[in-house]
């Protein structure tokens, strides 16, 4: 799921145009890689002993905090594109498509990366809730 949120993430930003992207794309795309790593890393750590759950833990509460961070930044960056979401798609002839078909294309693909970070955000909060019973039992 983390690795799709990227994937999507990077497609997402390559619409903003070159004036906000000098100052939107990088660290929004760093968050989305940090959702990734964090999350790859808790996945690699099998909570055996009271020290893996804590290092575990402490990845997923990292990568939930990118995840949120993320959100709101995805945010921000669809509020910008908005403004002249035209400009954010062509033809294959090179040309601008219709506002309203670009406000289509634009929602669809935050439609979708909102859903995955709902998705992920629940699996992050499954996994803390697991490891919470398993620090107690």
């Amino acid at each position: 799921m983390a690795h799709q949120i990227f994937v999507e993430t990077a497609a997402f930003l390559t619409r903003l145009s070159a004036r906000y992207s000098r100052l939107l794309a990088e660290p929004t795309a760093k968050l989305a890689g940090e959702v990734l790593d964090e999350a790859e890393k808790a996945n690699s750590i099998y909570p055996s002993d009271e020290q893996r759950i804590r290092l575990r833990k402490a990845h997923l509460l990292e990568a939930r905090a990118a995840l949120m961070a993320l959100d709101v930044r995805l945010a921000l960056c669809y509020e910008i594109i908005m403004q002249n979401p035209q400009g954010a798609f062509t033809n294959s002839a090179g040309q601008n498509i219709p506002p309203g078909k670009a406000e289509d294309k634009l929602d669809k693909m935050a439609q979708s990366l909102g859903e995955l970070i709902d998705r992920e955000n629940d699996l992050l909060k499954g996994a803390l809730d697991s490891l919470s019973r398993k620090k107690k039992a």
